[in-house]
């Protein structure tokens, strides 16, 4: 998708224009991979705009971050408030906003140790990963050839740059077949996720998602829908799924920052209503939720202007 540019980046502790963000080609992370990286969203709220779990998804920035051997040269602290403050110079209202900490210049070779680790935050106007009407109607997934990362080859639980390689593999099958987005399995043959999305299955009325040993990534979004779908009276097991199990579902969804809540209504051959009612329910909550529409949420709001 387009990027709509905007004004200033965060670039290593100062605001710089936007075409002025620049690395060298020989940035360590451009080859290696080993950078680590959040995706957040702000929206408009009542109260003005607001960034949805700004605190969880810095934390888990700075757990990559280790997981890499890499020291962020900030404190957590002062990367929460440029978020807040590059949201408020850019003025913007609702937004994605990407930070990434990644090796710099300086050194060659697989040991990173001594390469310089730098940081920058961007932020744009972004609407749905999978498109308005994706959210409005649902998606078509395919079953990927491309199996997901698993422990012992990388950590799937960690949101680093070149773990993505594998999921464009699985996207871009999914999309030279006619589809809109590959489902993953994992080592073990059973679902996975998506290549940037969680996955939930509805079947008689109880909610599934697979475990975090299938390989996910622990999605921030995929715990504020399973906190919803509680909240609304719903069974949520993590178990794991079969492929079999997801075409025979009733509902099928997928969950992520960049793509919020969106429905699936094909899988492979098989065809699903959607947004199913549960969808639906679980949908409205959370947009309530992050437009600062239920009072007994708020704390999971960063406002700008607050």
């Amino acid at each position: 998708m387009p990027i709509k540019e905007s004004k200033y980046i965060w670039f290593n502790g100062k605001f710089v224009p936007w075409n002025e963000a620049k690395i060298h080609v020989l940035t360590h992370s451009l080859h290696y991979g080993s950078g680590v990286f959040e995706g957040i969203r702000c929206y408009k709220t009542k109260y003005g705009p607001a960034i949805f779990r700004l605190k969880d998804h810095i934390k888990r920035l700075y757990a990559s971050a280790r997981v890499y051997f890499m020291n962020i040269p900030y404190k957590m602290e002062e990367l929460i408030n440029a978020c807040k403050e590059l949201v408020k110079v850019n003025e913007l209202e609702e937004c994605y906003i990407r930070p990434i900490v990644f090796r710099g210049y300086g050194e060659m070779g697989l040991n990173p140790l001594n390469a310089k680790v730098e940081v920058a935050i961007a932020c744009w106007e972004w609407g749905p990963y999978l498109g308005k009407e994706g959210i409005e109607k649902g998606i078509k997934a395919k079953i990927s050839s491309i199996r997901r990362i698993e422990p012992n080859i990388l950590p799937p639980n960690v949101k680093c740059t070149g773990h993505y390689a594998n999921s464009i593999l699985a996207k871009v099958e999914a999309i030279i077949s006619g589809f809109d987005e590959a489902i993953m399995l994992d080592h073990r043959g059973y679902v996975a996720e998506g290549p940037g999305e969680n996955i939930f299955v509805v079947k008689d009325e109880t909610i599934y998602t697979p475990p975090e040993h299938a390989s996910i990534l622990k999605g921030i979004t995929r715990d504020t829908v399973i906190t919803i779908a509680k909240e609304l009276g719903y069974d949520v097991i993590e178990t794991d799924i079969t492929r079999d199990f997801l075409y025979l579902a009733d509902e099928v969804f997928f969950t992520g920052t960049a793509a919020e809540i969106t429905p699936i209504r094909q899988i492979d051959a098989y065809e699903y209503k959607a947004p199913g009612p549960i969808t639906k329910k679980i949908q409205k909550k959370f947009y309530e939720i992050v437009r600062g529409e239920d009072e007994k949420y708020l704390d999971w709001l960063d406002f700008i202007y607050k």
